[in-house]
């Protein structure tokens, strides 16, 4: 076989292989994708810290916030987004989506935190809590502190809605098989600055708020102010720069590849029943389904319970927002090492299946190795002792490790090739069929995992009961995960021969949206089909 991309040199081939009419299309993305990402990671450690530190919340009070709060308001979004996409342009649809997470964190940020003394029924949920069982403590704390409740809900929608749906949509619409290997992997590695500058500017707030505590009131307050401004500056940067692309790209008056880009109205009318009948009718995309709903069941299910060993080891907020600032720091940074030295090297040289089996096996083995330290810490106490620490703290480093790779692996592998996945698909399947799987099918991999969590609480009363159930149930969820891996990997191949096929039917009726190509230049891009399947093409 030849090798990839041999119209660059070796490094460049890793680091950017790009051509320089190509940049027109990829620095927009690259943008767009870091302005998001800066924002999901701001999000998603700020509502860990609201509804983990608050009085009266704890790390029980997530399961019950993924499965009665998000799960809900993921349907209400799919319905109205369905509803929309029938009527509205994508340019349209993409600012009506974007604009009410904006407006949100600004009223959080200005009126529902600074009165949340009003607003929180305090006492309602103390009469509750003496008269309901201690495996409700969850349920009560979410609805104690509802206005941080509602945060969290916005915030985990944020990665679904403009991360998943939205950005990669976009990027996918404007995006040719051949050309996704190497901008996602381009993408990839330079959107890990933004984790850099985020969880840098987390602790620095974090920071300033501790040093100024002896004259303000309350120091977090204007920590989230501070943080919600750099989200509202950053979300304008994402509207602007999607306008400039759909103005100066996709209107340019050179010919381009109607299959590549297509404006207007998205697709025929669909209702969100039909949405779902798609994905159940379609073996390729409940398969895609499968991937999405087996990470979110098996990150939850982790993660609920080391961020429980996380507030037991940090109770104050301060030192919590401050740690889980350094972790995504220390996320973007091993993901852009990881990235630079293999992730973009096996995502254009290896098979999909290969790529997409990487994500599952991590998070199979320091899951294993993060329960294994707190299932049997009694066993390991003199063995922690020796190293001049506690079982807790050991329990805290392992369960980052594990949340460190699993991110890392998510960022490098697991959302680019399950993208790439979506690009053979037809214009309907990549915007109603993909909508329905990332929202819904998001929300019902973690919300599942929640309610499995749950019914275990209820039953056995903690969460440091049910930790050995855990982690049995998330071994059958990684068997199940590489199962749909396996199956969809054939489809794929399947899939990319199709399209090759009638690619090469209708080249004599085409446009090229690029400079014509040299033949060296056709050899490269021949090769990046034939990499993306398990086995080349015939």
């Amino acid at each position: 076989m030849l090798k990839a991309n041999n119209d660059f040199g070796k490094i460049r081939s890793i680091l950017w292989p790009i051509h320089k009419h190509e940049l027109k299309k990829l620095i927009p993305l690259i943008v767009m994708f870091f302005c998001v990402l800066f924002n999901f990671i701001i999000l998603r450690d700020t509502k860990d810290t609201l509804v983990v530190t608050a009085v009266g919340g704890g790390a029980e009070v997530i399961p019950f916030l993924k499965l009665w709060g998000v799960l809900p308001a993921a349907l209400l979004f799919m319905l109205l987004y369905t509803k929309l996409s029938n009527t509205l342009t994508k340019q349209s649809l993409f600012y009506v989506s974007l604009i009410p997470f904006l407006l949100f964190f600004i009223l959080f940020a200005l009126v529902l935190y600074p009165y949340k003394e009003y607003l929180h029924p305090n006492q309602f949920c103390d009469d509750l809590q003496s008269c309901l069982p201690q495996g409700l403590h969850g349920l009560i704390g979410a609805i104690r502190n509802w206005t941080f409740s509602l945060f969290y809900i916005f915030a985990e929608l944020w990665g679904a809605v403009i991360l998943s749906l939205l950005c990669w949509g976009f990027a996918n619409d404007i995006t040719k098989v051949s050309e996704s290997k190497r901008f996602y992997a381009v993408i990839g590695i330079l959107i890990n600055f933004a984790g850099i500058a985020s969880g840098y500017l987390m602790q620095w707030v974090s920071n300033a708020r501790i040093k100024t505590s002896a004259t303000i009131i309350d120091p977090w307050q204007l920590s989230l102010q501070y943080l919600m401004l750099a989200i509202f500056l950053s979300s304008v940067v994402i509207m602007v720069v999607y306008w400039w692309t759909n103005k100066n790209l996709l209107t340019d008056t050179n010919p381009h590849d109607p299959n590549q880009v297509k404006k207007g109205k998205t697709t025929s009318k669909q209702t969100l029943k039909q949405s779902f009948q798609q994905i159940l009718s379609s073996k390729y995309l409940g398969c895609i389904a499968i991937l999405v709903m087996a990470y979110g069941l098996a990150v939850n299910l982790v993660e609920v319970i080391w961020k429980h060993q996380l507030k037991l080891q940090y109770p104050d907020p301060n030192d919590y927002n401050i740690f889980m600032g350094k972790i995504s720091q220390y996320s973007s940074i091993f993901t852009l090492f990881m990235m630079i030295l293999c992730g973009s090297k096996i995502l254009q040289k290896s098979n999909w299946k290969a790529s997409a089996s990487i994500t599952p096996i991590i998070l199979l083995v320091t899951g294993v190795i993060f329960f294994v330290m707190i299932i049997f810490k009694d066993d390991l106490t003199g063995i922690v002792a020796f190293w001049g620490t506690t079982p807790l703290m050991v329990s805290v480093i392992f369960g980052t490790i594990q949340s460190i790779l699993t991110k890392s692996c998510k960022f490098s592998f697991f959302d680019p090739t399950k993208e790439i996945a979506y690009i053979p698909l037809t214009e309907k399947e990549k915007v109603q069929g993909k909508a329905a799987v990332e929202i819904i099918g998001g929300r019902l991999g973690k919300s599942g995992g929640s309610l499995i969590q749950q019914c275990m609480i209820l039953w056995l009363g903690s969460l440091a009961a049910i930790t050995p159930y855990v982690a049995i149930i998330l071994l059958g969820i990684i068997a199940t995960w590489m199962f749909a891996i396996s199956s969809l990997s054939k489809q794929f191949i399947e899939c990319v021969n199709q399209q090759t096929v009638k690619d090469d039917q209708h080249t004599t009726k085409s446009y090229e949206y690029y400079p014509p190509e040299s033949d060296k230049q056709k050899a490269s891009s021949k090769t990046d089909i034939e990499s993306l399947t398990a086995k080349p093409l015939a």
